[in-house]
């Protein structure tokens, strides 16, 4: 295993908190919505607003996603957890407590794996616990004052934690992106960041090699990848010049400034016991049978760890290539149609991390709206296989089904006039007639120059006008030339 990576001398510890929000149709312990985007207070009923004589009831539905992940992560599901309260004081928490779980999680330990580069690196996690959100503090629309949003109040969430086992940037940033591809490949969160659905915390401290852990420093509500890693960044610079002035670092949470790109400091981070934790006496034990486990593992899909690994395996394909692939059941589901429809495995793989991907990033297209089917693609990739164009005639084909030029790929090869010359004798002519003309590339080949073999294939297909079939020309050629 590749020792971590040191910056200025120092090792950095980057543990994770990540709050996904459960794809139910109402809240964790009320009917209320869920759906976003709602006017202000629009979705807080009687139970959110914790008004005097209301109770708490369990959403089944938020706990068959917790179980959910647990199957999917290899935890230990619990057959008995409990709800606690956790007793902090905010303008947005109406009931001066947040329903969390704390001693007995419903979720314990389990792994997250995924490539870095070329190693498999893996990522312990502690639990994840079910608990419900808190409102939302307005400020920008108000002056002297703040408003506050209950819309969000006492929608489910399960927040995921580590251990502190990720030691760069990078294994952060792509830890968070195999979690973020898990919840939504199973189905228990949108995963949207910009709305909020997945939002991640990262705890991140620096030590000398050896050392005990340093002080953690806890970066709230990142919201973005890309912000994950320019506050992750940030943060250990920052870390490492106090330390090297003489300076302590202090626990506390801080927030990520997109605007500046560094992190600030917005209150000293608080331990479990500041919260008081204990038992929530409105809400049973929450028992979870080993026949519901069960159900629910039988109408779980096959996870992307599991598909990549069959796509190694039946197609030959590379880890990296089976990991590319499965990003998203979308991605998987076009690969496996194009080959359904007779495409070569590493072919389409190759087109698909190739040109139809750098089209959609281009136009900020998911794979779902990409212009060419997975059969266009297939029948594409043919005419490639059995010689009827070249790989530069394939691009232009391509390039007109994007386009929404025509539809049919045999039909667009013969308008645009792109089949490949198939007449032996016609192309043993022109290969005759340049091997006439280029007695100094001849002597030059024969004397060892590799260069000159390509510029006569170059100029057979020059001749050819592009249509001649390079695999045809090389053959000829070496024939020709013994």
């Amino acid at each position: 295993m590749t020792p971590p990576p040191l910056v200025q001398g120092y090792e950095v510890v980057i543990g994770f908190e990540t709050h996904a929000q459960l794809s139910t149709a109402s809240k964790i312990f009320s009917r209320a919505s869920t759906a976003f985007g709602a006017e202000p207070n629009t979705q807080a009923c009687a139970v959110d607003l914790a008004l005097p004589g209301t109770l708490p009831v369990m959403n089944k539905g938020a706990v068959e996603r917790a179980i959910k992940l647990g199957l999917a992560l290899g935890s230990t599901i619990a057959p008995r957890s409990i709800f606690a309260r956790k007793n902090y004081f905010y303008p947005d928490l109406p009931k001066g407590y947040q329903i969390s779980q704390y001693e007995i999680p419903v979720v314990q330990g389990g792994s997250v794996s995924f490539y870095l580069g070329d190693e498999l690196k893996t990522v312990r996690l502690v639990r994840a616990h079910l608990e419900e959100d808190a409102g939302k503090s307005l400020h920008e629309d108000f002056v002297g004052m703040s408003g506050i949003d209950l819309n969000r109040a006492g929608t489910p969430l399960l927040e995921i934690v580590t251990e502190p086992d990720m030691r760069s940037t990078a294994e952060a940033v792509a830890y968070a992106k195999e979690l973020h591809k898990i919840v939504t490949w199973i189905g228990i969160c949108d995963g949207n960041m910009q709305e909020g659905s997945f939002r991640c915390d990262a705890n991140v401290s620096v030590r000398r090699p050896g050392q005990p852990l340093g002080t953690r420093r806890e970066i709230k509500n990142l919201n973005s990848f890309r912000f994950m890693q320019q506050a992750i960044d940030f943060e250990i610079r920052w870390q490492i010049e106090q330390i090297e002035d003489g300076i302590a670092i202090q626990q506390a949470t801080v927030l990520f400034d997109p605007d500046t790109g560094e992190t600030r400091a917005m209150r000293t981070k608080e331990d479990a016991a500041d919260y008081r934790y204990f038992p929530d006496p409105d809400l049973p034990p929450l028992a979870i049978a080993a026949e519901w486990i069960e159900r629910v593992k039988l109408g779980m899909p096959e996870l992307p760890r599991a598909m990549a690994a069959r796509y190694v395996r039946d197609h030959g394909l590379s880890e990296y290539d089976a990991a590319q692939l499965t990003q998203s059941p979308a991605h998987a589901a076009y690969f496996e149609a194009a080959v359904a429809a007779g495409a070569a495995p590493k072919l389409a793989s190759n087109w698909l991390q190739g040109e139809i991907s750098k089209r959609l990033n281009a136009q900020e297209l998911g794979i779902d709206a990409a212009p060419v089917s997975a059969a266009q693609l297939a029948q594409l990739i043919g005419r490639i296989a059995d010689g009827t164009i070249s790989n530069n005639a394939a691009r232009q084909v391509f390039d007109a089904l994007w386009t929404g030029e025509g539809q049919d790929v045999d039909a667009l090869i013969e308008a645009k006039g792109l089949k490949q010359m198939s007449d032996t004798g016609a192309l043993e002519k022109i290969v005759d007639d340049v091997l006439a003309k280029n007695e100094k590339n001849i002597a030059e080949y024969r004397a060892g120059k590799d260069k000159a073999f390509n510029a006569l294939v170059g100029q057979v297909m020059k001749e050819s006008k592009g249509k001649a079939n390079p695999a045809q020309v090389n053959a000829l050629l070496k024939a020709k030339l013994g």
